[in-house]
């Protein structure tokens, strides 16, 4: 049994959720509210000493941490990674990018929540330029692949989906992503994940 301390308003949480569901992989969430310093606690701390969710818990005691790395390990011989060396190492770049251009502009739920409730300040401007930029080079992709890693669904969908598909709650408008609209809703159907709303 995997036991996954998460927070369910994250999307790198939630990933590795997708992941366990798509395995068949027997898991137990445990709610970590992260507003209430429910990762900061002398328990938690414990499991992972970076105060960070997810952390999963293996029955022999092991703990992992960062989503990515946890994906990629609980993912490792199923058809997620790319049986092809170069196609898994493209999978591999996707994850890294996802966690420098993408992951600063929607995790927080501040800036996801409170971008439409007032004028955008300059640093939220920033933000808001960065993120269509990573929106911009994965429309470019998709409009040349079915997925992320050419005709293979990866870990870098599922990596990639968890903000994408909710950008929307950030103020950014998905309208003149055609490609990138098209994934969203094949990378859910895949996952069987209800439409994003």
């Amino acid at each position: 049994m995997i036991r996954i301390y998460g927070d369910g308003n994250s999307g790198n949480c939630l990933k590795v959720k997708w992941v366990c569901d798509a395995l068949a992989l027997p898991t137990t969430w445990i709610d970590v509210d992260t507003t209430t310093g429910g990762s900061r606690t002398v328990e938690f701390l414990k499991l992972n000493p970076w105060g960070q969710v997810p952390t999963v818990e293996f029955d022999d005691g092991r703990t992992l941490a960062q989503s990515n790395a946890i994906i990629r390990y609980l993912a490792r011989g199923s058809d997620l990674i790319p049986a092809d060396p170069f196609a898994a190492a493209q999978m591999d770049a996707w994850l890294f990018w996802s966690n420098t251009a993408m992951s600063p502009m929607w995790p927080c739920a501040a800036f996801r929540w409170s971008i439409s409730a007032s004028p955008p300040a300059s640093s939220t401007r920033i933000l808001v330029k960065r993120g269509y930029a990573a929106l911009d080079s994965m429309e470019r992709r998709l409009s040349e692949a079915r997925f992320l890693v050419g005709d293979v669904f990866s870990l870098a969908d599922v990596a990639l989906l968890a903000y994408t598909r909710v950008a929307h709650e950030g103020g950014f408008d998905l309208t003149s992503y055609a490609s990138l609209r098209r994934w969203i809703a094949e990378a859910e159907k895949r996952l069987g994940l209800p439409a994003a709303r």
